[in-house]
């Protein structure tokens, strides 16, 4: 990839890279990063002089047709692991312990902690599940990525990309061993995970919202089909001039896990 898909994209895009020196030269490390667009999984590597492993979603190696098949052999080939979001617990587990594995044979393993792409630019609340996790068991770095105006390159339901130059901050390795053998206390994996996600933004800069993304969709997805239902009547949206903003306060399952965008 780094050598067909990797130097195009640094050749077309030219993205900018602050805090490349953060990463390690050799061992494990863990990237986790904000998530904006579907190209965050190819920026990343790109730029890196080493592999990264991430996590990707079932429906990347399972879809149908000519397109399903020569979507999951790239995602194969360049080592990606398949989640399912469903909600099943194993599906989840196995999603863990992949990441794990990859962490033990001393390589680089990269997380979206939201879960999934943020609708609307915005940084929202990490799910613990995965990060926290793979982090407490093998005691790797964590090291905090912002990736900046990739939703520009390719906004969600686009093909053909936008030349815009896309940038990528690395934070500082966050060291969590104080919390080793703690893994089975929910609050020290939401603790963890909340100082993961404030020192993403502020290395993105993005405002952040106490809600998981998922709960954002369901929300604007809600409104959407409110709007319509009142346009077809001819009555006044659910908010009266426009669609309602996803922030609130905390919701969602504290056992989700942080998977793939």
């Amino acid at each position: 990839m780094k050598l067909s898909i990797g130097g195009t994209l640094k050749l077309a895009f030219r993205p900018w890279v602050e805090g490349l020196e953060h990463v390690p030269a050799e061992g494990p490390a863990i990237l986790a990063s904000n998530h904006l667009s579907f190209s965050d999984s190819f920026f990343l590597p790109a730029v890196l002089h080493r592999k990264v492993t991430f996590i990707a979603k079932s429906e990347y190696f399972t879809s149908p047709g000519l397109k399903g098949k020569l979507t999951a052999a790239f995602f194969k080939g360049v080592g990606q692991l398949p989640v399912d979001r469903s909600g099943k617990r194993g599906a989840g587990e196995a999603a863990i312990q992949g990441g794990i594995e990859v962490l033990r044979r001393g390589e680089l393993f990269g997380i979206y902690p939201e879960g999934t792409r943020s609708p609307d630019g915005r940084l929202y609340r990490g799910k613990p599940g995965g990060l926290a996790r793979v982090t407490l068991a093998t005691g790797a770095p964590v090291l905090p990525v912002a990736m900046i105006d990739t939703e520009k390159v390719q906004p969600p339901g686009t093909v053909v990309p936008k030349m815009i130059r896309p940038g990528i901050r690395i934070g500082k390795p966050l060291d969590f061993s104080r919390y080793q053998g703690m893994e089975g206390d929910r609050y020290v994996l939401r603790s963890l995970t909340d100082e993961v996600m404030y020192e993403i933004m502020k290395l993105s800069g993005q405002e952040y919202v106490d809600i998981y993304a998922t709960e954002a969709k369901r929300r604007l997805a809600e409104a959407a089909k409110e709007r319509a239902a009142a346009a077809k009547s001819n009555r006044p949206g659910p908010d009266g001039d426009g669609p309602r903003d996803p922030a609130g306060g905390r919701t969602g399952s504290e056992e989700a896990e942080g998977t793939a965008g």
